[in-house]
Order: C-alpha cells, then sequence, then structure tokens
C-alpha cells in the first residue's frame, strides 16, 4: 500500500469516527440564519455538533490541511489535502469551518508576515477562534482599487485611520479586519499599505446593506480616528499594493466558495441527485433529456475550473506570484456558480419558490436564495466585464479600439 492510499485509509477511519451525523449528508444541510460555520467570537452554535466538529478538525489541523504545523495546519503534502477533501466529500460533511482567514488572509500572512505575526494569527484562524473581514473597496474606488482614499496618518507608534469602506463582508459579525489604507498621497499603488485590526476597536462602525435575497452579507464600514498599533502592518509600508494583488487572487479563487469552493460538500443539494429525486429516473438516468444534457455540460465546466484553478494554485506556490490568469478564474468562477444555481432552481421546480414555511425543506428554501445571491458573483472581487477587459489585453494581447 502507498504511503497516501495509507493516508486515505487513516483519513477515512478518523472521519467516520469524528464526523457527528448531523454533519453529514442532507442532515448537514444548514440553516440559512446559522453563521457558526463561519466561527469567531459572534458566533453561536444553534447545534452543538457543530462546534465539536470544528474542535475535532481544528485540533487536526484539518481546517488549513496545508499549512504549516507550527501554526496549528495540518502539515499535508497537496496530495494528503486533495484526498482529505475526496474523503470529507465522500461523506457529504459540511465544512468545519468557513473562513476569509484561511481563503485569503493565511495565505498572504505565510507570505509576506513577521514571525511574530504569523504565531500571533495563524493559530487563531485555524480553530476559527478570530473571524475577519476584508477592507478593500470604497465608495469611489471599486474596479479601480487603487484609488482608495481611507487615510493611515503616522502617529509615532500608531497610525490613526480614517475614512470609509463598502461592500464588506459580515462586517457586522466580524472581529479583526484586513484593511488597504494610503499611507502615501504623492503615489498611487506606491501609496498603498495592508494594516490588521481590531474591529472593536474605538471609531469602527459597521452597517449591514439589505440585499434581494432578504439577507445582509455586505455592510458599509466606518472609521473615524481608529488608532492601529504600528506591529500590525503587515509587508512593508506603502508595499501593500503586492499584498493587494496576491490576496485578490486568493479571493478570485474562491467568489464562488458557497457553490464548490468552501471545501465541504453538504451545505447544498449535489444537483445530479437532486434532478433524480425531483425529475424523476429513466433507465437510472435523469428523465428529462434536455435538462440531463445541460447538468452533465455543467458538470464538466466545473471540472474543469476546479482542475484550473489547481494549476493556478501549483504556479502561484512555485513563486510565479499573481497573474491575469486570476481574472480568468474570477469571471469562471462566477459564470459556473451562477449556472449551477440555476439549474438547482429549475430541478427542485416548485419547491424552490419558497422563501420560508414548513413545507419547505432548508435545502429548497436555500437554493433560491443561493440563486439570488450567486448574481453578485459577476460584481464582488472585480466585475465580469472589467475581468474580461483585463483578459482581452493581458492574456489575449487586444488593444483598446477607439
Amino acid at each position: 500500500m502507498s504511503e497516501l492510499e495509507t493516508f486515505r485509509s487513516e483519513a477515512r477511519s478518523w472521519l467516520e469516527a469524528n464526523c457527528p451525523p448531523t454533519m453529514r449528508g442532507n442532515a448537514a444541510v444548514e440553516d440559512d440564519d446559522d453563521n457558526s460555520i463561519w466561527g469567531g467570537h459572534k458566533a453561536t452554535f444553534k447545534n452543538p455538533e457543530q462546534k465539536l466538529w470544528l474542535d475535532r478538525m481544528a485540533a487536526k489541523g484539518w481546517t488549513a490541511p496545508t499549512w504549516p504545523k507550527e501554526y496549528g495546519g495540518g502539515g499535508l503534502s497537496n496530495a494528503e489535502a486533495r484526498v482529505l477533501a475526496q474523503e470529507l466529500a465522500r461523506l457529504k460533511a459540511r465544512p468545519a469551518l468557513m473562513s476569509f482567514g484561511i481563503w485569503m488572509l493565511g495565505p498572504v500572512l505565510l507570505e509576506y508576515a513577521t514571525e511574530e505575526q504569523k504565531k500571533q494569527f495563524l493559530p487563531g484562524i485555524v480553530k476559527g477562534e478570530i473571524r475577519w473581514c476584508q477592507g478593500y473597496s470604497e465608495p469611489g474606488a471599486g474596479s479601480d482599487l487603487a484609488g482608495l482614499r481611507t487615510q493611515a496618518i503616522d502617529k509615532g507608534d500608531h497610525y490613526l485611520v480614517n475614512g470609509q469602506k463598502i461592500w464588506t463582508s459580515y462586517a457586522d459579525k466580524a472581529d479583526w479586519i484586513f484593511c488597504l489604507v494610503r499611507t502615501d498621497n504623492t503615489k498611487k499603488h506606491e501609496g498603498i499599505s495592508f494594516l490588521l485590526f481590531d474591529m472593536a476597536s474605538p471609531g469602527v462602525e459597521a452597517r449591514p446593506i439589505k440585499l434581494i435575497s432578504g439577507q445582509s452579507p455586505f455592510c458599509e464600514t466606518f472609521f473615524s480616528d481608529v488608532k492601529v498599533p504600528k506591529k500590525q502592518l503587515v509587508g512593508k509600508l506603502n508595499g501593500g499594493w503586492d499584498i493587494a494583488k496576491r490576496l485578490l487572487q486568493y479571493e478570485r479563487q474562491n467568489i464562488s466558495a458557497g457553490g464548490f469552493g468552501g471545501g465541504g460538500g453538504g451545505g447544498a443539494y449535489d444537483l445530479e441527485h437532486a434532478a433524480l429525486d425531483y425529475v424523476g429516473k429513466d433507465a437510472g438516468k435523469v428523465a428529462d433529456g434536455d435538462l440531463r444534457s445541460r447538468i452533465t455540460t455543467h458538470k464538466m465546466e466545473a471540472r474543469a475550473f476546479a482542475m484550473t484553478v489547481r494549476r493556478a494554485e501549483e504556479e502561484s506556490k512555485q513563486g510565479k506570484g499573481p497573474s491575469a490568469a486570476t481574472s480568468i478564474i474570477k469571471y469562471a468562477a462566477a459564470k459556473v456558480n451562477q449556472e449551477r444555481t440555476e439549474l438547482l432552481v429549475e430541478t427542485l421546480g416548485t419547491q424552490a419558490l419558497g422563501w420560508d414555511g414548513d413545507a419547505y425543506k432548508p435545502g429548497e428554501v436555500a437554493a433560491m436564495r443561493a440563486m439570488l445571491r450567486a448574481k453578485g458573483n459577476s460584481i464582488e472581487g472585480g466585475t465580469s466585464e472589467v475581468n474580461l477587459n483585463v483578459v482581452s489585453k493581458r492574456v489575449l494581447g487586444l488593444m483598446d479600439h477607439q
């Protein structure tokens, strides 16, 4: 038996013994209002088995399986991490933790942070103790992110931050923020720095923005004379744009995490099995031939997308840095996730039209909300239109036509 096969056997046995029953399969479809999966000090665990599942996975370091063990990670190879993901999918296990800290902040801290910063912040991310939000976009700096105006003034032993961010995901539920600020007004890209600070700091205010889905995952965030210790500057002063680009690479790869980047699989109906259950079977196949064909095409595109993401991750680890491929990934991620959620709603039929009530299962209610939420995928993290322009210029070498 190879080492990888031995690991698979051990991982399967451990997951079978440690993944609680309500964290598996259809039983793991989460409540729309249950944000405990994101962790943090403000998390309320409606189901105690969610906390148990998080604690067990975190103790193994498997919430961040490839991170070094000295920072709380699992220390797994990429191949072992893929096996772990396959075994979690086999159980249809609900993710133990979904975290901007794991998807975006952690990787850039591993690359840019001091040893002291790594030891301070990474273990808490792995354990789900600190929930992070991202302070990037501003009312006047969306697609042109480098035009941001939030100021951080040097006050000796700290920075004094003033300004506003917009579309700050879950800012009202987050414990800390990773934030782009302007530290030099004479330069654009070279005048930006990357700060970490506590959302409980005096002068921080988050106001939720209600969306068409009825949820409020985004916020307006205001900073008024917020004091940030200088030791919480990551990387070099005025060197934040390089970190921002790297972090955007991870964000764009995970922008559709609710669809397939979240690392679990229990939180939404599997499209193929839903079609068999709701549309019916014909000789073991989905009865509707047209729907069956479109689901097959979608699964092929999703598979190709996943393989492209994996290749980009490998290139990134080889030190090649962010590339225009992230714009391709972001555009494709939005398109694939929107197609998946639309197909799921179509598959569930009238059962996907319920907003609440006992006549609808949690997964049925979640399907429509997920479809509505997916509309934002082509806006957040860089609009699809802007990404197509980047691809045309930097990948295809096309010039603007006047």
